[in-house]
């Protein structure tokens, strides 16, 4: 078994600096925005990286690519929080293209290690 080689990948480590981003930009936050908006940015993106590090733990290809799906539906939900943010003058359109510019680059490696994990099946 290889423990937590979820550390060892880069999507996770990517995606931590988008977290700890994202967490300064909710932090600085209006209370009004902060505990409803910033709240559900934050738990979005959170979820891309503990949903790649639990779906590293599961037993099959199979479910790793299942939690790998729901990480990426988080990287699309975390962009939509942003673009709200952005909406409402929150952020600025130069810090939602770099932030989404990230989270798209998740995304697409996240899509990789699905295609790599459907090549590896096709394969048995």
């Amino acid at each position: 078994m290889n423990e937590f080689r979820f550390l060892k990948w880069d999507v996770y480590r990517n995606t931590k600096k988008v977290v700890k981003e994202i967490f300064g930009i909710t932090g600085s936050l209006a209370p009004g925005f902060k505990f409803n908006l910033g709240d559900q940015l934050n738990r979005s993106v959170i979820s891309i990286a503990l949903n790649t590090a639990e779906g590293s733990g599961k037993g099959s290809d199979h479910e790793l690519a299942r939690f790998f799906d729901i990480a990426i539906g988080s990287t699309h939900e975390t962009i939509a929080a942003l673009d709200l943010t952005r909406d409402n003058k929150l952020i600025s359109d130069k810090e939602f293209q770099g932030l989404t510019e990230d989270l798209m680059s998740i995304g697409h490696q996240l899509e990789g290690f699905k295609r790599k994990l459907k090549r590896r099946q096709s394969c048995l």
